[in-house]
């Protein structure tokens, strides 16, 4: 009887803090595909509106900043006719802070996780959309405010720990995706810390359409030793039915990592007709799924941080 009711207290708190997040993902994923940001482009207000959202949180939960600032600008080239504008170079940002390790000489370490925030603006000849003759707001609720929301759930909970990771953790969100992975190649070859410090990447990229079979897509499981094992073994209890490939990069910002030889794992929940059109809203967001996969790569994050084995990079095919 006593062992029932633990359960049901148990079975009870782990319901409620999923709702919490759920809803924190739903915050989250509405201001950020808001019509408010008109697709957050770089070089727009909308963008560094999303970039000033993500500080606050980042500054709400503590984070350390590099270099006395959450902010890593950066320029890139745009194409004329993109989002109303004419060919130019346009300023943006990074946005990124640190959670220090707990252990005196882990604490040297970093394990990397992020979510690109940049989408397609008001689309355009030369963008990515898929409907280039609808000049119209993109609002990327999945692609990729869904990853955004993911990695501020994660934060959260990372910041509420007593004993923080033996490893230190870089939260980051990147600017620049959509024209080629530029913010987070801008980082890879301006880390504020050395090179040989960052031992794996999580990248976030769609996670906000978890489909009825609760499918959460990662590559890169292989990157970093037992990594595969490790993914398989969170799927108890994870609610989730994880399809883990060892290799099979991708094609998002943990790329940028894998090609310098830093094990990266990329997460997704698949692709969807709405994908780089008007029509990838709020209103088509699982927030309840977007809770699940939130917790899972929290899982994971926190179990690679405190890795008892080294971590080394591993090629894959």
């Amino acid at each position: 009887m006593k062992f029932k009711r633990l359960f049901t207290v148990a079975f009870f708190c782990c319901t409620f803090v999923n709702a919490q997040m759920a809803n924190t993902f739903y915050k989250h994923d509405k201001y950020l595909s808001s019509d408010q940001l008109e697709g957050r482009f770089p070089g727009t207000k909308g963008n560094n509106k999303a970039a000033a959202y993500i500080q606050k949180y980042f500054k709400k939960y503590g984070l350390k900043e590099f270099n006395n600032s959450y902010y890593q600008p950066f320029r890139l080239f745009v194409k004329e006719g993109i989002n109303k504008m004419k060919s130019d170079s346009v300023s943006t940002q990074n946005v990124l802070g640190f959670v220090e390790g707990s252990d005196p000489k882990l604490k040297n370490e970093y394990i990397v996780i992020g979510a690109h925030y940049d989408h397609w603006g008001w689309g355009g000849k030369g963008s990515g959309s898929k409907q280039k003759e609808a000049f119209a707001i993109h609002n990327g609720a999945d692609d990729n405010a869904s990853g955004v929301s993911a990695l501020l759930c994660i934060l959260e909970k990372v910041s509420q720990q007593k004993i923080k990771p033996k490893r230190s953790i870089i939260f980051i969100s990147f600017s620049g995706e959509e024209e080629g992975l530029l913010g987070s190649k801008y980082f890879v070859n301006h880390l504020p810390i050395p090179k040989e410090a960052v031992k794996v990447m999580l990248n976030m990229d769609m996670v906000g359409r978890l489909n009825d079979k609760k499918e959460l897509y990662m590559g890169g499981a292989g990157t970093f030793p037992n990594g595969v094992e490790l993914m398989q073994k969170l799927q108890e209890n994870s609610g989730l039915n994880p399809v883990i490939h060892a290799g099979d990069v991708g094609g998002s910002d943990h790329v940028s990592f894998y090609k310098e030889s830093i094990s990266a794992v990329g997460f997704h929940t698949g692709g969807h007709p709405q994908y780089h059109t008007p029509d990838d809203d709020i209103d088509l967001i699982n927030s309840e799924g977007g809770a699940l996969v939130s917790n899972y790569i929290y899982n994971a994050l926190t179990q690679i941080a405190n890795y008892e084995d080294t971590l080394f990079f591993i090629k894959q095919n």
